[in-house]
């Protein structure tokens, strides 16, 4: 078994050390963050950090860099409050990728892609057309972390939109069958295939 201490860590590569890390926490959920300017300009952004925080009320969370480089999503969060979470699923996943290269702020993502962008309601940020799981967000707060000088932007499910074919009659909803990908690592796509259900444990 390969071994690394921290020492062993700091000195690798550069590159190999971002693989390294980025995928020893395990498979990372893949998912397309959209979001609208104030000018209406729409942006959409492959993230792996979507982590959920809390059922009641409903919150998600996810992780950006550093600000010190101009950041699209988060300046369209900060000035409207508001972004969609849309699940990336297999066939999806070319355009999904190429969401994370560098566009300046006044080229939307949805025109250089296949992604479509889809508006629902009264809700002003878009959604990506076809995604199995789309969900509207409201930005709660954001939180410093000094260590690795990020940021944690908490947001609230304001509307959530599942296909019918996913939603188990329990409320679960069942990822493989909508083809719903995971990411390992930085650009390594995979699609999940369903083992089993098992049942709420308690102590012997």
């Amino acid at each position: 078994m390969a071994f690394f201490n921290n020492k062993n860590i700091q000195e690798l590569e550069h590159l190999y050390k971002i693989n390294l890390i980025n995928s020893c926490s395990g498979f990372k959920s893949a998912n397309l963050i959209a979001s609208i300017s104030n000018t209406g300009i729409t942006n959409v952004a492959v993230f792996s950090s979507v982590t959920h925080l809390g059922s009641n009320p409903p919150t998600l969370g996810f992780i950006l860099r550093p600000t010190t480089v101009p950041r699209n999503t988060y300046k369209n969060i900060k000035e409207n409050g508001i972004f969609t979470i849309n699940h990336i699923y297999e066939d999806i996943i070319e355009d999904a990728h190429h969401t994370s290269a560098k566009y300046p702020e006044e080229i939307s993502e949805f025109n250089v892609t296949n992604l479509e962008e889809e508006f629902k309601g009264s809700f002003k940020a878009p959604f990506v057309k076809n995604a199995p799981v789309q969900m509207s967000m409201k930005f709660i707060e954001e939180i410093h972390i000094p260590s690795n000088d990020v940021l944690l932007i908490v947001a609230q499910i304001e509307e959530l939109y599942v296909d019918d074919e996913l939603l188990e009659t329990d409320g679960i909803i069942n990822l493989p069958k909508g083809n719903i990908v995971t990411i390992n690592g930085l650009d390594t796509y995979a699609v999940p295939k369903f083992k089993k259900k098992l049942p709420y444990q308690r102590p012997k």
